[in-house]
């Protein structure tokens, strides 16, 4: 069998090199904040701080819609992993929002929002709830002004899964909702400021303006000499 020339294998090392590589495949798309079209109300329990004190009232909420984070009266704080934000509202009010791929949502059962803030020594419990598979989001209704708040929420596997790490970690935020009174006295000094700007613009404008014209007489031209 005679040997192919050099030439030929020349030709199929270099078809070789320049193939181009199989296309990458693209990286899934993140979930939407928006809840579906169809999402069903969320349950939820508030539970109490002692855990023998019982599991808490079973509420519903609907689902937030529509929703946008518009500064200045509201901030947006965001996990690590991108999965869990606190919409920090103007009126100390704490819109907590989740997303999950939906594969991984159908092998939940529920999930645990704990929240604490930090004083000056330790960390105190503010509230901890139980919430549905179907529930996406949270209001906390009312939060202490220049306290760092903590929240985690831990999704909770389905009793038949057999691997509960597989599920994830928690994901964890923390935000400082800015004192209302000092933002508004911000807002006032800013005003202030301006104004006051322009009336020293006018103030100096009035007094080139009587420089010019009051303090130094006009001198009228001297008339020709008559000859006699």
């Amino acid at each position: 069998m005679r040997a192919p020339p050099p030439l030929l294998l020349l030709l199929l090392l270099l078809l070789a090199a320049c193939r181009p590589p199989p296309c990458a495949a693209a990286a899934p798309t993140p979930p939407s904040w928006e809840p579906a079209a169809d999402a069903p109300w969320c349950p939820y329990k508030v539970l109490p701080e002692d855990a023998e004190a019982g599991g808490g009232r079973l509420c519903f909420r609907s689902p937030v819609r529509g929703f946008r984070c518009q500064e200045p009266g509201c901030a947006v704080h965001t996990s690590a992993g991108h999965s869990l934000r606190a919409s920090v509202l103007r009126n100390r009010s704490v819109l907590v929002q989740w997303r999950l791929p939906p594969a991984r949502a159908r092998r939940l059962r529920s999930f645990v929002l704990d929240c604490s803030w930090r004083g000056a020594y330790t960390r105190f419990p503010c509230e901890r709830v139980l919430l549905g598979a179907s529930c996406r989001d949270y209001l906390l209704p009312d939060v202490h002004e220049g306290v760092r708040y903590h929240l985690c929420l831990q999704p909770l596997p389905l009793h038949s899964e057999r691997a509960p790490e597989a599920i994830g970690p928690a994901e964890c935020v923390e935000f400082v909702a800015e004192p209302a009174g000092m933002r508004d006295i911000v807002v006032a000094m800013t005003a202030v400021g301006g104004s006051i700007c322009v009336m020293l613009v006018v103030i100096c404008l009035l007094v080139a303006y009587i420089t010019e014209n009051l303090m130094h007489p006009a001198f009228g031209r001297p008339g020709l000499r008559r000859q006699p």
